[in-house]
C-alpha cells in the first residue's frame, strides 16, 4: 500500500490536502509507520518526521501544498510533488497503489515548458525538423510520413535504442523503491512532430516489457 506524507506552508493548506486525498479514497494516518492497511496519507508537522521515516526505511511519497515553507529540510525542499489546490485531487488519484509501475511516454513543446513531474527529459531538437518540409508541416508525429522522416534519421534510432536498453534495466529498481509511476518526457519545439514520434515509438517498445503498464500522451495534440 502507498503512503503519502503531506506538508504545506500553513496548517490550513496541510488540512486541505489531507481532505482532498481522503475524498479520493485515502485513509488518514495518525502516526508514522509502515502503511499496510490501505493507501494512507499523513500530515508532516516537522522535518524530523521525514528524517525518522528515512532512518526507519519507510517508503513514502512527499507532497507539498502551496508556496515554500522556508525550512531547508522541510517538505517544500524535499517534495516529490509541489501542488496547488486545483491539482490535489488529480494527484491523489494518480498516486493510488498500483500492482504495476505506470510508465508514461510524454511528448511536449519546449515553448510551453517542461511538464511537471517529468522524471526523464529527452531533448529531440537535435533531429531534423519536419516542420520545415512543406508537405509534412500540417501533419503530426502520429502520421506515417512524419514518423518515417524522423525514424529514418540514424541518430533517432541510436537515441531510442540506448534509452530503451537503459530503461529496461532500471525500471525494476523504481518499483523496488516504491514508485508507482514514471514519466519519460520527449520535447521538441512545437510538440507536434519529433517528440510525438519518439514518445509513441518508445511507448510501443516498452509495451513488450513485463511487469509494467505503459501510456502514451501528447497534450499538444489533445491526447
Amino acid at each position: 500500500m502507498a503512503l503519502v506524507i503531506v506538508g504545506g506552508a500553513s496548517e490550513e493548506r496541510v488540512e486541505t490536502a489531507l481532505r482532498a486525498f481522503e475524498a479520493e479514497g485515502w485513509a488518514r494516518a495518525r502516526e508514522l509507520g509502515p502503511w499496510e492497511e490501505a493507501d494512507g496519507v499523513l500530515a508532516a508537522r516537522d522535518p524530523a518526521q521525514l528524517r525518522e521515516a528515512d532512518g526507519r526505511g519507510i517508503r513514502y511519497v512527499l507532497v507539498h501544498h502551496g508556496p515554500a515553507d522556508g525550512a531547508p529540510e522541510g517538505t517544500y525542499a524535499r517534495a516529490h510533488h509541489r501542488v496547488e489546490r486545483s491539482q490535489l485531487h488529480d494527484l491523489a488519484r494518480r498516486l493510488r497503489s498500483r500492482d504495476r509501475l505506470l510508465v508514461t511516454c510524454l511528448a511536449f513543446a519546449y515553448r510551453n515548458g517542461i511538464p511537471e513531474g517529468s522524471a526523464w527529459v529527452i531533448d529531440a531538437r537535435f533531429l531534423d525538423n519536419p516542420y520545415w518540409i512543406p508537405e509534412l508541416r500540417p501533419l503530426t508525429g502520429l502520421e506515417a510520413p512524419v514518423r518515417d522522416h524522423v525514424l529514418g534519421q540514424p541518430p533517432a534510432l541510436a537515441l531510442l535504442d540506448g534509452l530503451e536498453a537503459t530503461l529496461v534495466r532500471l525500471l525494476p529498481e523504481y518499483g523496488r523503491r516504491g514508485r508507482t509511476e514514471l514519466t519519460v518526457a520527449f520535447g521538441c519545439t512545437g510538440g507536434r512532430h519529433r517528440s510525438v514520434v519518439l514518445a509513441a515509438e518508445m511507448a510501443c517498445r516498452l509495451e513488450a516489457v513485463a511487469g509494467i503498464e505503459v501510456k502514451f500522451r501528447a497534450p499538444v495534440l489533445g491526447r
